[in-house]
């Protein structure tokens, strides 16, 4: 963990400054483990990975899913750090929960079936801290598609603040997806 544990009422202070925060036009901040994390828009590889697994996971998957990749993920804090808020990359859920209604750009962690994260300008974020970060919030799936590495990683089982399995393949091979969505990914197109 990067940043230094915080009394509550600095915690408290952190996270209204945070909620109150208006990001600028290009740009996506969450606050992840007590730090402020501001990230530019992602490339044009960045958005083809995900578009790919998306579109394999409405023709796909066993159970009807719905994606979104604009709504923030309200989860477990670290013990002595403010609430994380952290904007996957896209989140899973399946249509019968009706999860993305609302207003409000942060939602519960309650009811997602996969978060799914592609690298970007800050990989280590995506490989440890946010990992750890969905597994606090009980997310049964992380998706993690390495561009730096080209490996396709499916986390699972989370418990005491991480996940116990993973699951890689290297770009180009299938990867097998446990139920609710029951198929083997597809990632030749990743090369």
């Amino acid at each position: 963990m990067g940043a230094v544990a915080q009394d509550p009422i600095t915690q408290k202070l952190l996270l209204d400054w945070f909620v109150d925060l208006d990001t600028p036009e290009g740009l996506r901040a969450e606050l992840v483990e007590g730090e402020v994390v501001v990230t530019p828009v992602p490339d044009g590889h960045h958005e083809h990975c995900i578009s790919r697994i998306v579109g394999q996971m409405y023709r796909r998957s066993q159970t009807d899913m719905l994606f979104s990749g604009n709504k923030g993920l309200k989860l477990r804090n670290a013990e002595g750090y403010p609430q994380d808020h952290v904007i996957p990359d896209g989140t899973f859920a399946p249509k019968e929960l009706r999860l993305y209604r609302g207003a409000d750009p942060w939602m519960p962690c309650a009811g997602v079936a996969m978060v799914l994260e592609v690298t970007s300008s800050k990989p280590q974020t995506d490989r440890e801290t946010k990992r750890r970060c969905y597994a606090r919030g009980g997310i049964p799936l992380y998706l993690l598609v390495d561009r730096e590495s080209s490996w396709i990683t499916l986390f699972s089982d989370p418990e005491s603040g991480d996940y116990q399995e993973l699951r890689a393949v290297v770009f180009g091979k299938p990867l097998p997806l446990p139920h609710p969505f029951a198929f083997d990914l597809d990632t030749a197109d990743f090369l």
